[in-house]
């Protein structure tokens, strides 16, 4: 057996039990409002008739159909079981949920209606059950086709975020690198130990930057050491106008975290805060963690001491390409952890900004 049927097996295998309450009770107000609609057309018969029948043969007839569907696999575009079991088993459901639900409600009552009910109501009551049971069948498939598609979408939202991910990272890459290595020809020439000591930390940055883009999480204290690599470089290029601190906790070294997830909001700080600043500037990274309303949340920040907000366009522009970077941490916040990840830009006073991003800190399924 391949993956692929492995994993359907797998996947028809397993129940949602909270799904399942939730399809019964939706079953069981269609009884009562077939029960309700069976009296108004036959009101000279008790009330506790239609319902007990209702309930008995629609209740019976959901259960068949809807545990039934499990023992067979699942097609990947619907949900349903492919082929004739996804025919034959509404079908066998209406059959048995009929026969079974009209003998319980006829042990409820204590006589037979195959004897006392007539063809006629025969009839009427095969009818009622098709009728109800192709509604139901229909509601129900098409509830878990939607479910299905919306799943897919999710999947298909989550790859073209990674995907714009290793984009970046591939914008990233290059224009550091390249100028690095400008910094480098100049420096063997003029500074061999500052060439050096640059070298280093280009070969453990790049070395880092392979490892992470192999996976989808990675502890923050691998996060924090890909950046230090970065900033040292950026310091050797910038000399005393770039000064950096890191604040990582011990407790928070292992956390999970995405990969390349605060670098572009490093590139912006440097590129838009200390850059156009003739003094420069000072870089802080910092993580800590805060109370949420769902548990505790993981905070880190890129903290510079910049131009600040007003005096980045950069920042404040909406035009294209005018911060990428930004809006891939966004979107992968949201894909990641929902609503539940954010990323915040906030004015240090007249100079300078705070990049804070905010999510939960149990680890996302990746």
């Amino acid at each position: 057996m391949d993956t692929d049927t492995a994993t359907q097996a797998a996947q028809a295998q397993r129940i949602d039990w909270i799904d399942k309450l939730r399809h019964l009770l939706q079953t069981l107000a269609f009884c009562l409002a077939i029960a309700a609609l069976q009296y108004a057309v036959q009101p000279e018969r008790p009330y506790e008739f239609p319902l007990v029948y209702s309930l008995a043969i629609g209740s019976l007839t959901w259960a068949c159909i809807d545990f039934g569907r499990h023992l067979f696999p699942s097609s990947a575009a619907t949900g349903w079981p492919a082929g004739v079991p996804g025919i034959a088993l509404p079908a066998c459901g209406m059959v048995l949920g009929y026969l079974g639900g009209t003998a319980l409600a006829d042990a409820w009552f204590g006589f037979s209606s195959w004897d006392t009910g007539g063809r006629a109501q025969l009839r009427i009551s095969v009818v009622i059950t098709l009728v109800a049971g192709l509604v139901g069948t229909y509601f129900f498939y098409s509830r878990g086709h939607r479910a299905t598609l919306r799943a897919q979408m999710s999947e298909v939202r989550a790859q073209a975020t990674e995907t714009r991910l290793k984009l970046l990272e591939a914008q990233l890459e290059p224009h550091m690198v390249f100028n690095t290595l400008a910094n480098l020809r100049v420096l063997i020439a003029t500074d061999p130990p500052r060439a050096q000591a640059m070298l280093d930390h280009l070969i453990a940055y790049l070395r880092a930057t392979l490892g992470g883009a192999r996976s989808a999480l990675h502890p923050l204290a691998d996060e924090f050491a890909r950046l230090a690599d970065y900033l040292e470089i950026m310091a050797v290029r910038m000399g005393p106008r770039l000064a950096f601190t890191l604040e990582l906790p011990d407790a928070l070294r292992d956390m999970p975290v995405p990969p390349l997830l605060l670098q572009p909001l490093v590139e912006n700080a440097i590129r838009h805060g200390l850059e156009p600043q003739v003094g420069g500037g000072h870089i802080a990274l910092r993580a800590s963690t805060l109370p949420g309303p769902a548990g505790t949340l993981l905070r880190l920040e890129v903290v510079d001491t910049g131009v600040g907000l007003r005096a980045s366009p950069e920042h404040a522009t909406d035009r294209p390409g005018s911060h990428f970077g930004l809006v891939q941490v966004r979107e992968r916040l949201s894909t990641l952890y929902g609503e539940h990840g954010t990323l915040e830009l906030i004015a240090c006073g007249a100079s300078g900004t705070s990049a804070r991003v905010t999510f939960p800190l149990n680890s996302p399924t990746p």
